[in-house]
């Protein structure tokens, strides 16, 4: 029995009988006598040669097996790369691969992954748009810095460019950090100071602070972090640290004052929760304490302190004159009638550190004292007294709030009742007495006026009785007074004839 067997031109063959292999055969027609022969084809426009038993077969026929192939073994540390044309193939650690020779050029690299995970520059440009198993390509910027990390562990910094690097079975990663920003983050930064003195010495600033030191870092002039005690931090070269020690005193001098606090925004809200500020206004007084302990008192201006290891409490008082109302106070006067009242005081805080160790609550304990002080004033005198003589009230009140304000560095300089509100039944019969006694003195003054008329009167009488001239301009100042009243007088005669008839009537 013979069997014909045709090989492409595009492939190659591996002739077998019964199993065993026997010659590599070329493109052609071949025959053979006996049912078991067998042919395994490979199309050659796959270079790679996918052969069963590989292992065995180059074991025992070595020779010819590698006139035709390129044969790729890697150790436990290699790793392989393999171009056929513009293809490429990347062959881990522990592996076999075989590629047809000839028909399509094939090329291959070994690597030894233990001494560099890094690919040559020369690969990382051929591979460049190609993703390949095993292998990990990064791009570095010019303006970042790369931090190769194998299984969570740091290797090297990268510059700017490509890179690439072998992945099979291990965890490899890249951190990039901004150059522009000049205090990145820096990952595992404890582990970057302590184990890796080079890459710290090479690229960053290092700050380091003892206990009772803060330092402020600044870049091109610009504060960009600030540092509490026993901290550590790194910085990109070129980042300026002043460090500042607060053991003795921790309050900052004016240049600080203007660059933390009243500088760029972005600039205090770095130091807000490193400072303590307190402003102090003109016309009012400040006290410091620092660990619960009376420090010293404030003038007006800007003060500010370090925050770290200490507690500070500032408090500001207002020295100028301030006014409290008491308003709306119910009481009974001596005679049992209800009224209300509202009262102004008007004080000032002359002494604030014994106001503030004498008193949790200065308005409140003033309050409570003009009140007791306005009860008792009322309470004591009837409702015609207060009416009479409110004077009488303030100064009682006067009196009492000075005595008790004066240990605790309070002065109260004036003190009066604004309103004295009565009930409306009681309105009503105030208004009435009132009402009587302005119509009493109305009456009083109508008497006097009509007797002093009267008194007049008689005097005129008497006057024109033993004098006719007088009584004759009596005459005419009465004639003209009714001619006021005429619209027209028609006169015929002379006038005395009229005048003279006019007084013969009357009489």
């Amino acid at each position: 029995m013979w069997k014909t067997f045709y090989i492409k031109p595009n492939e190659i063959g591996i002739l077998y009988h019964r199993s065993d292999f026997k010659k590599i055969l070329q493109p052609g027609t071949y025959t053979y006598f006996g049912k078991h022969w067998q042919v395994t084809t490979y199309d050659l426009n796959q270079p790679e040669a996918k052969i069963e038993n590989l292992e065995l077969l180059l074991r025992n026929h070595s020779s010819e097996l590698q006139e035709y192939l390129v044969v790729v073994r890697t150790g436990f540390n290699q790793a392989a790369l393999v171009r056929w044309g513009q293809n490429w193939v990347s062959v881990p650690p522990n592996q076999l691969r075989a590629f047809w020779r000839g028909f399509i050029e094939v090329e291959t690299h070994l690597f030894n992954v233990t001494e560099s995970l890094a690919l040559p520059g020369e690969f990382v440009q051929q591979l460049r748009g190609i993703a390949l198993n095993g292998i990990k390509k990064f791009q570095i910027s010019e303006y970042e810095i790369g931090l190769l990390y194998v299984q969570n562990n740091f290797v090297q910094p990268l510059e700017s460019g490509e890179y690439a690097f072998w992945a099979i079975d291990r965890d490899v990663t890249v951190r990039t950090l901004s150059r522009i920003v000049p205090n990145p983050d820096f990952p595992l930064e404890e582990v970057l100071i302590e184990r890796h003195p080079e890459f710290v010495a090479a690229y960053c600033e290092i700050v380091q602070l003892q206990n009772q030191q803060v330092a402020i870092a600044r870049y091109q002039g610009k504060v960009i972090a600030i540092l509490k005690p026993c901290s550590r931090k790194l910085f990109w070269r070129g980042v300026e640290v002043e460090v500042i020690d607060i053991n003795t005193d921790a309050t900052l001098p004016p240049r600080l004052i203007a660059e933390l606090v009243s500088g760029l925004p972005e600039t205090l809200a770095l130091s807000r929760n490193c400072l303590h500020i307190c402003e102090v206004p003109a016309q009012y007084l400040g006290l410091l304490y620092i660990n619960q302990e009376f420090q010293t008192q404030l003038q007006p201006g800007m003060h500010v302190w370090w925050l770290f290891g200490r507690s500070l409490q500032t408090q500001v008082f207002d020295l100028r004159q301030q006014t409290l109302e008491v308003s709306g106070q119910d009481i009974l006067s001596k005679d049992k009638v209800p009224l209300r009242l509202n009262l102004t005081a008007g004080y000032r805080i002359i002494d604030p550190l014994r106001a503030k160790n004498g008193l949790v609550d200065i308005v409140g304990y003033l309050y409570k004292e003009l009140q007791f002080a306005l009860r008792g004033a009322v309470g004591e005198r009837t409702l015609d007294a207060l009416l009479e003589d409110k004077g009488a009230i303030d100064n009682s009140i006067f009196e009492y709030i000075r005595q008790k304000t004066a240990d605790y560095g309070i002065e109260v300089d004036s003190v009066g009742v604004k309103d004295i509100i009565l009930p409306g039944e009681i309105k009503t019969i105030l208004s009435k007495v009132v009402e009587a006694e302005k119509a009493a003195q109305a009456n009083v003054v109508r008497r006097r006026e009509e007797t002093a008329a009267t008194r007049s009167m008689l005097n005129t009488a008497r006057v024109m009785e033993d004098n006719p001239v007088a009584l004759r301009l009596k005459e005419l100042e009465v004639l003209e007074r009714i001619a006021e009243k005429i619209e027209k007088i028609q006169v015929n005669g002379s006038l005395d004839n009229i005048l003279t008839e006019l007084i013969r009537i009357n009489r």
